[in-house]
Parts: C-alpha cells; sequence; structure tokens
C-alpha cells in the first residue's frame, strides 16, 4: 500500500487540467480545510474531491469489488474511509463550502466526464458569493 499515491493521481490530474482549461484557478490540498480536499476553488466557495472507487466505495461500480484475501482487514479499512469521508464533507458543508465528488470511473469515459465537468461548471458559475463571508480557506 505503500505505492498509492494520495496525490497527483490520473483522475485529479485530468480534472485539474479541464478546470483550467475553463479559466477556473483553484489550489490543490488544503490542508487548513477538514479532509484536504483535492481541490479548492476559493472565489466559488467549492471543495472537490477525486476519489478513487475501490478505495471510497464508489456504489454500482465495477472498481468497487472487495479483495478475496484479508476480508476482515478490507471491510474494517473501507468502510472506515467512507465514514470519514461523510464526516468530512458534513463539516465542510457546516463552514460554508460546497462539496463535490468526481469518480474514478468517471473520468475514464469521456462523455460521461464531459458531462459531469459542465455541471460543475454551470453549478460554479451560479454562485454569488455572500458579502459577509471570507471565502479563503484558511479559517
Amino acid at each position: 500500500m505503500r505505492q498509492i499515491r494520495g496525490k497527483d493521481t490520473l483522475p485529479e490530474l485530468r480534472v485539474r487540467g479541464v478546470l483550467h482549461s475553463l479559466g477556473f484557478r483553484f489550489r490543490i490540498h488544503v490542508a487548513t480545510l477538514p479532509g484536504r480536499p483535492d481541490i479548492v476553488l476559493p472565489k466559488y466557495r467549492a471543495a472537490l474531491f477525486v476519489h478513487g472507487c475501490f478505495w471510497h466505495r464508489h456504489s454500482g461500480c465495477k472498481y468497487r469489488r472487495m479483495p478475496k484475501r484479508n476480508q476482515r482487514y478490507w471491510v474494517k479499512k473501507l468502510l472506515t474511509n467512507q465514514r470519514r469521508d461523510s464526516l468530512q464533507r458534513r463539516h465542510l458543508r457546516q463552514l460554508g463550502w460546497r462539496v463535490f465528488t468526481i469518480w474514478e470511473c468517471e473520468t475514464e469515459k469521456p462523455r460521461c466526464f464531459a458531462r459531469k465537468i459542465e455541471r460543475l461548471a454551470e453549478s460554479l458559475r451560479r454562485f454569488v458569493p455572500n458579502s459577509c463571508s471570507n471565502p479563503s480557506p484558511s479559517e
């Protein structure tokens, strides 16, 4: 498991590349926010997670399969990941952030990925910042 990358994965690089080409500017892996989101768009108060389907248990995905060996360990590990993700999303929302998730499998299908990014971009552009809130991620 030492070789499993937590940053700069191929799906994450794909998402960052498309967002940048659409004119969005962002910060990556902001440690001051709960869950250390993969991509943070402070101007839009948005935190984006690019999740691996296996590690974060994407429902209905072919990559969600459970390993046959050492199942007790894997069930505990993967359920812990899901619970932590849920708590982090909830905490971010309580802090006033909008939270988005893009799944690894969605980045592999060009049409699906394009639709997902289009919806994300629309949602981001519709955001009207509250003049009373501070959009900096260092809260």
